[in-house]
């Protein structure tokens, strides 16, 4: 606390816009320390960006030794390499006008090393033809699917086929494994361990099948926030947690274990007291991501507002002491899902000492940035 203030408020909010969305750069530095302990050793932590799409918390994450980065978009990669990013996963299989993209993006900063996903032949062979054409080498990881069921190939023969079509190609570097198991989230963290365990098995299997082959398998890229802390006691793997430089309401309230604080927090109003027992923020579509149920943010300094509705532009809440609130009084709230909610903001509001003292750029939260 600040001058007797919760860590979250500001001291002075006549100035401040609503709805803004501020964060807390010591914090953030606490997070980023908190996933260097947990690792053990940089060389094995690969943190994803699409949570904040911020050059300067990259250049935070640099400034700690962190020089491996794992992102979902040609933006974000773009970004990454601007920020001289020494290494850069591109955690999303490149289809179509990103295949050029993505050649376009090693040409134009050849001082980045660049990677990306193939979990299909078609896919495999495109990427092949135009290295072919241009001459130039591409390193590759197989994305493979432990039971999220969203990309990635299933660990059988189609597996083992696709990584000796990549082996077999002189203009191909394959780069190892990646498996995301975002599915996994248990509350429960010995059972969630567990699952992680059981489908990272079918990993494991898969590479002895290939070194029996004698194919040397790299290195594997593995899970995301939920089950970072058992994939980081993993002896040479990567792990690459996203979420936990900000972190959220939801994952804090699933998994309290572990040791990342709330970084981001909404800054709303109430815009209006439409009827008895109902107030109005302006927390709409467009500044708070709906795809989660109600509810969709813990509100900090508020207990009584059941969450209601919302629409573009405003958010219902129902509240049977609504006589103790006026329009224009200010609440604060961490998102349930902060990811989506990010790249809605032009500028994150940066908060020390309860005062807003700069804005980032949410520079990567565009399909483009110059490619």
């Amino acid at each position: 606390m600040t001058n007797n203030l919760p860590w979250y408020a500001l001291k002075n909010t006549e100035s401040v816009i609503s709805p803004s969305l501020l964060v807390y750069s010591e914090r953030i530095e606490h997070n980023i320390r908190t996933m260097l302990k947990m690792s053990g050793d940089v060389d094995f932590l690969r943190p994803h960006i699409k949570t904040h799409k911020s050059a300067e918390i990259i250049k935070l994450q640099l400034q700690h030794g962190i020089y491996k980065f794992k992102c979902a978009t040609i933006a974000e990669a773009e970004l990454l390499a601007k920020c001289h990013a020494p290494d850069v996963l591109l955690a999303m299989q490149p289809v179509g006008a990103n295949i050029e993209r993505f050649f376009k993006l090693t040409e134009t900063f050849p001082n980045t090393k660049f990677s990306t996903l193939v979990d299909h032949p078609s896919i495999l062979k495109q990427i092949t033809k135009k290295a072919n054409a241009k001459n130039r080498k591409v390193s590759l990881w197989m994305d493979i699917n432990t039971g999220m069921n969203r990309t990635g190939i299933l660990t059988d023969e189609t597996a083992i086929e696709l990584y000796r079509q990549m082996e077999a190609d002189p203009n191909i570097r394959p780069m190892g494994f990646h498996a995301y198991d975002g599915h996994i989230r248990n509350a429960d963290v010995l059972k969630r361990e567990k699952e992680c365990d059981v489908a990272f098995e079918k990993v494991l299997s898969l590479k002895s099948k290939l070194i029996s082959e004698g194919i040397e398998i790299k290195n594997i890229v593995a899970g995301g926030s939920p089950t970072f802390p058992f994939h980081a006691k993993r002896e040479s793997i990567e792990a690459s947690p996203g979420t936990t430089l900000l972190w959220d309401a939801g994952y804090g309230s699933l998994f309290p274990e572990m040791n990342f604080l709330p970084a981001a927090v909404l800054f709303t109003r109430i815009i209006s007291k439409p009827a008895k027992n109902t107030i109005c923020t302006d927390l709409g579509h467009k500044s708070l991501a709906s795809e989660m149920p109600f509810p969709r943010v813990q509100f900090l300094n508020v207990d009584d507002w059941n969450q209601k509705g919302q629409s573009e532009e405003h958010f219902v809440i129902d509240c049977e002491n609504s006589q103790n609130y006026h329009v224009g009084d200010t609440a604060y709230a961490i998102p349930m899902h902060i990811c989506p909610t990010v790249a809605k903001y032009e500028y994150l509001q940066v908060v020390s000492d309860a005062e807003i003292i700069d804005s980032w750029k949410v520079a990567a939260r565009n399909q483009t940035l110059t490619l």
